[in-house]
Formats: C-alpha cells, sequence, structure tokens
C-alpha cells in the first residue's frame, strides 16, 4: 500500500506562515508529481500547487507569490512554504501524489488532510 502523511497546519494571524509537509511511504515504485489541494467549507476542492517530476510546477492564481512548493524526491516528500498568509486561505489542506506501485500503474493518492486556519 502507499500512504500520504501531512504535517504542519495550524492556526496562524493573517499576514504569518506556514509550512506543510507531506510524505509518501509504503511499496512505491515511482512517483510523476506531488502537490497540495485544499477545500474550505462549503466549497469544493482546489488545486493549491502541483511539482511533476519532470516539466513545469503549476500554481492556483490565488496563491502565486505566496507560496512555494518544493519536493525531497531521496525522502518522497513535498513542501509547501506559505507566507502572508490570508483569511480566504482557510481550508483543509491534502496532500497529493501520483504514484505507481510495482507492476502495477500511476494512480491518484491522498492525505488525510491538515487543518490550516488563518484568522483576520
Amino acid at each position: 500500500q502507499v500512504q500520504l502523511v501531512e504535517s504542519g497546519g495550524g492556526l496562524v494571524q493573517a499576514g504569518g506562515s506556514l509550512r506543510l509537509s507531506c510524505a509518501a511511504s509504503g511499496s512505491i515504485s515511482s512517483i510523476e508529481s506531488m502537490g497540495w489541494y485544499r477545500q474550505a467549507p462549503e466549497k469544493q476542492r482546489e488545486l493549491v500547487a502541483v511539482r511533476p517530476s519532470t516539466g513545469t510546477t503549476n500554481y492556483a492564481d490565488s496563491v502565486k507569490g505566496r507560496f512555494t512548493i518544493s519536493r525531497d524526491n531521496a525522502k518522497n516528500t513535498v513542501y509547501l512554504q506559505m507566507n502572508s498568509l490570508k483569511p480566504e486561505d482557510t481550508a483543509v489542506y491534502y496532500c497529493y501524489g501520483r504514484i505507481r506501485r510495482p507492476a502495477s500503474f500511476y494512480r491518484d493518492y491522498w492525505g488525510q488532510g491538515t487543518q490550516v486556519t488563518v484568522s483576520s
């Protein structure tokens, strides 16, 4: 099996920073991409940032210039540095990975989610 485990959420004041981490573990043959999505109350889940192993990193327009995604491929870990946080960034943040297990195809995996709350 493959598991994605997030850490780093919490409560922060507007203008503050948080860093999220997500480690993929289990039977992993290769990782095509890793990233972050978020879901605010009564809203649909939306892309925040996704970093493929090759190609261009994709950011939501609402976080460009404030959030930075990075990966440590040796550790199968993805990070999200969030600066200049706004109350509208409040959401549950989900780690995402497009991962292939041995003798299998690529499929999408999700973490359990971590709450980020930004107070005004």
